[in-house]
């Protein structure tokens, strides 16, 4: 059952020296001081709260002449069910006197109630830590009191709300006006090609779908960002990047990143192809469940000193769980070595410590199968001269070919690499969850991929000449001259080793190799630990660069 608030009035015995002054222009400059508009006023004196010696008048243009005695009361409406009522809930504080709030709005956490939203909203938490915001002690509107700009419900974030009328009026003019610094952290699909840039498009409702806004052509409103790449993940899975906004309009960070091509993480209102994608491939799907946006740095002046204030808020654990487990990246590592050296031997003993392994002579083989691409493209290229009956490439014949002429070899090399390539970043692709993945490649280093960035470390396998001339050659079965012309098709061992981060010696037997294999894969470990833990003290560290940085800034 709903019941009649009590009102405010207030008295006023109108001076002899006016003259011809309106009534509501009477009462707005009378409660100037309460942060009253006079719009405000307007509204009561039409709504039968106003007298002029006792008689009740609705027209705010009426005119004084002095001497009048007049009231004017506040109506509260009634407390009904659609009024929003107080409600217990978290409310961070990071700032508060009698005149502003700052808060840090949590996620899943909607600014003021709407039709679809009429309670559990971060207005009923106000009124419940700060019962003086409601409109019947602070004159304020009944649905909104305090709000003067907006977060979405799933961004998070620093939050400027005013205590009184008068702080709302200064503080809503100096947003309306672009006094106010806002910006935002985001989580974005891959990396934009620049890394800086603005964005300055119009934006109003999306032409078939009306819940959501759009850059549009004709009939919208000025809308105007800036933004800079702060990083990007190992695999350019989703970059960092700090927002400035300059004007306010609905969902501008979520429309303006999807129109330069970098919808938000977790968008699946302006990016649902790339949150489809980002969740069958890239298995974080659970830790992106809103989009990712965080409203960082707040800077306004106090609406009654008019001192420049200033806010930073480190995003919430969402956002950094996210971030962390992005830079969570396998350890891609190659293994290289001269022909002979036990390159096999040690990715076996990689694969049973249970760790993902890829070798490129097997994928070679593959790539030679009946149907295998390679066969079909080899048999496109020189007809039928290289391949075997079954449809496969005719290995003996390639080999010999390739014996005869390094310009034939080189061009087998430049048909067949890329496709290994190709394989080899797949399988890493694949076990991105992983700490480390191991590829034996052979001519890894003579491709350059040490160089490109398609491998993180680089392991050499070391085995003395007379043994892998001697014995393990002759294990494999391979006559000297056959070994000898492998080894001219790749650097030298001195080269490959000085490229290489690890060394792993095949001098002794297989236990001590198997020693060696642990070894290295530990220390390997603990790289990938340490480059964990380095980004994390960056992150700590960045935050506070970066409200001092936005505070400086003009």
């Amino acid at each position: 059952m709903s019941e009649t608030r009590k009102k405010r009035t207030w008295e006023a015995l109108v001076e002899g020296s006016v003259t011809n002054m309106r009534l509501d222009k009477f009462w707005a400059a009378e409660l100037a001081d309460e942060g009253i508009s006079r719009g405000k006023v307007k509204e009561w004196i039409e709504a039968g709260m106003a007298t002029v010696n006792g008689t009740v008048e609705t027209k705010g243009k009426c005119k004084l002449f002095g001497g009048e005695a007049l009231t004017l009361s506040a109506p509260e409406g009634l407390a009904g069910d659609d009024a929003p009522q107080p409600e217990t809930g978290a409310l961070p504080v990071l700032y508060e006197d009698e005149h502003v709030l700052v808060i840090d709005k949590p996620a899943n956490l909607t600014t003021h109630p709407a039709p679809g939203q009429p309670d559990n909203t971060l207005v009923n938490r106000l009124l419940h830590h700060y019962p003086d915001m409601a409109s019947e002690h602070s004159g304020m509107d009944g649905q909104r009191p305090g709000i003067v700009h907006r977060l979405d419900k799933d961004t998070s974030g620093v939050m400027a709300v005013a205590r009184t009328e008068a702080a709302r009026l200064k503080l809503a003019g100096d947003f309306a006006d672009r006094r106010v610094r806002k910006v935002y952290l985001a989580l974005v699909h891959g990396r934009p090609e620049q890394s800086k840039g603005e964005i300055e498009a119009d934006m109003g409702r999306h032409p078939t779908h009306k819940t959501k806004m759009a850059v549009v052509d004709k009939g919208g409103r000025e809308a105007r960002s800036s933004y800079e790449v702060l990083w990007t993940d190992p695999l350019e899975r989703a970059s960092l990047v700090a927002v400035r906004i300059f004007t306010g309009r609905t969902h501008q960070i979520r429309v303006h990143m999807a129109h330069i091509g970098h919808p938000l993480v977790g968008d699946e209102v302006y990016g649902p192809q790339e949150h489809a994608l980002w969740c069958r491939e890239t298995g974080l799907g659970d830790l992106a469940p809103r989009q990712m946006l965080h409203a960082f740095f707040l800077r306004f002046d106090h609406p009654a000193t008019g001192e420049p204030m200033s806010f930073m808020q480190e995003p919430p654990g969402d956002f950094m769980n996210l971030l962390v487990e992005l830079n969570r990246a396998t350890v891609r590592t190659g293994i290289v070595g001269l022909p002979g050296s036990g390159k096999s031997a040690v990715l076996g003993m990689l694969a049973d410590m249970g760790w993902p392994t890829f070798s490129a002579d097997a994928c070679v083989a593959l790539l030679y199968a009946a149907g295998g691409d390679g066969a079909e493209m080899i048999r496109g290229r020189f007809g039928g001269q290289y391949t075997a009956p079954d449809g496969g490439v005719d290995k003996p014949a390639l080999f010999r070919a390739m014996c005869e002429s390094d310009e034939f070899r080189r061009e087998i090399m430049d048909i067949i690499h890329p496709m290994v390539r190709h394989a080899c970043m797949e399988f890493f692709g694949n076990n991105n969850d992983r700490p480390l993945a191991f590829a034996e490649v052979p001519l890894l280093l003579e491709g350059g991929w040490h160089r490109q960035g398609l491998v993180d470390q680089v392991v050499y396998v070391h085995c003395p000449d007379e043994l892998r001339q001697g014995k393990f050659r002759e294990i494999r079965g391979l006559d000297p001259e056959m070994l000898a012309m492998f080894d001219s098709w790749q650097w030298s061992g001195e080269q490959k080793r000085s490229q290489c981060g690890f060394t792993i010696d095949n001098s002794g037997s297989l236990d001590d190799l198997g020693a060696e294999v642990q070894r290295v894969a530990g220390e390997l470990m603990a790289l990938s630990a340490e480059a964990m833990k380095r980004h994390e003290d960056w992150l700590a560290r960045l935050w506070p660069v970066l409200a001092q940085q936005f505070g400086e800034s003009e």
